[in-house]
């Protein structure tokens, strides 16, 4: 009898054992700019996020994001300086969480998406500045008025995503405008004329 409820319970340890999944390959990322994989990329939009800072009445910074970016990324791992970056941003996305706030943002007199639906940048040159930093420099469309900006970007790693099934790269971004400086002058100084760019901006190979 003894014999017989040993051999079961083995026998159930083996069919667990049989019925684990097996176990996933090592999550591996190249963190050194120079190895990985150059050519084009697209943003992938789900996991890039375009955000803003500005003064509150001196009293705090207020945040707020747009989403459903769109952009390319072509790299150039062996000639950074050749690599070049767009990126465009639908205004209607606009949100803050206060959806009165995100409304009176969307409309005149503030960013008018009816009249000027996207936000620009498209890259005119790229100057490394460390081993995976770099300046770069180009145009910025917003609210109409295009004027010369320059975003630092960080780069962080790039890998298969072993869940989405697609080489990624990714990137931290920042920068700063004057929104006065774009047609923009609403209610300055009492909300902030200096706005802070940063972008957590996901690239993914075709």
């Amino acid at each position: 009898m003894k014999l017989a409820l040993c051999a079961l319970i083995a026998a159930a340890f083996a069919t667990a054992a049989l019925a684990q999944p097996p176990k996933a390959p090592p999550f591996v990322v190249e963190r050194d700019p120079t190895k990985i994989t150059a050519g084009a990329y697209v943003v992938e939009p789900e996991h890039t996020r375009v955000m803003f800072a500005v003064s509150h009445k001196g009293f705090t910074t207020y945040y707020g994001q747009f989403s459903k970016a769109s952009g390319t990324l072509d790299l150039d791992t062996k000639n950074p300086a050749a690599s070049k970056f767009d990126i465009t941003i639908p205004v209607e996305t606009v949100s803050t969480t206060n959806a009165i706030l995100d409304e009176e943002l969307r409309n005149k007199p503030w960013m008018d998406a009816k009249t000027y639906p996207t936000i620009t940048f498209k890259s005119t040159s790229v100057k490394p500045t460390g081993a995976n930093t770099a300046d770069v420099t180009g145009n910025f469309t917003f609210h109409g008025v295009t004027k010369p900006l320059t975003l630092k970007v960080r780069f962080n790693a790039a890998g298969m995503d072993p869940q989405e099934k697609k080489y990624t790269a990714g990137f931290d971004v920042s920068g700063r405008i004057k929104r006065s400086e774009f047609g923009m002058p609403v209610a300055v100084p009492l909300i902030g004329d200096d706005v802070d760019l940063i972008i957590a901006a996901a690239f993914v190979k075709p």
